[in-house]
């Protein structure tokens, strides 16, 4: 065993996330870690794109920041030794849903995508998909942080809706239909307002035209409120 693996194997046990690993488990990460360095304000992921790594803080501090289409940034967390990043990435090949600057020099370990592989269950395994499942509803946080952060209730209202109109039934001019009536109690417990302020949204924004409550109780959302997100 060379000098440089016993040297990463060292790094390795002080990192919680490794420290289940047996033995020829650990000499393999070890094997296949690289080290690197980034400067103060530095990238280490950015929002939008995807992760090549998984990587491990040793030393330093590191700011996560999501950004939303207008350039507005929410700080959702801060790193430090012993924290990782780009997993989430990894594991459902989708991009990052926030960026992480490095907020002094800061070391890092990381981990090609193969060797993360390596390291998960197999991906037609229960295990596998709890996973899958778990990054989904961290990525759905992330947004929701992102929303009650950075828009007014107006945009809130519009966000959630059109989260909702996901699922709905599509019209042949691209609206939706969300079919049941739509609680103004939830839709204000989602997106942190009174009721009484998302009744009057609502109602202004029915208005407007950018959505439209049916005989039924439905109600169809027209296109164009994404302008309001």
């Amino acid at each position: 065993m060379s000098t440089t693996i016993v040297s990463r194997l060292d790094l390795l046990r002080r990192v919680p996330l490794f420290s289940m690993l047996t033995t020829s488990q650990a000499v393999s990460v070890a094997d296949a870690v690289v080290k690197r360095r980034y400067r103060k304000g530095e990238a280490i992921v950015e929002q939008g794109k995807k992760s090549t790594d998984l990587t491990i803080l040793l030393t330093g501090r590191a700011r996560v920041v999501s950004a939303d289409a207008r350039g507005r940034e929410v700080i959702l967390a801060t790193m430090g030794p012993g924290d990782y990043v780009g997993e989430m990435s990894l594991i459902d090949d989708s991009p990052h849903s926030a960026s992480v600057f490095a907020e002094v020099q800061t070391d890092t370990l990381a981990l090609d995508q193969f060797e993360f592989a390596r390291c998960l269950p197999d991906a037609d395994s229960m295990a596998y998909s709890v996973l899958r499942g778990l990054v989904y509803r961290l990525r759905q946080a992330d947004r929701k942080i992102e929303s009650l952060a950075l828009m007014d209730v107006y945009g809130r209202v519009a966000n959630a809706l059109l989260e909702v109109a996901g699922d709905a039934t599509r019209c042949a001019d691209g609206t939706a239909v969300i079919r049941g009536r739509v609680s103004r109690q939830d839709m204000a417990k989602m997106v942190g307002a009174s009721r009484e302020m998302v009744s009057r949204v609502m109602k202004d924004l029915e208005e407007r035209g950018f959505i439209e409550t049916q005989d039924d109780g439905s109600l169809v959302v027209r296109r164009h409120l994404d302008s309001l997100v």
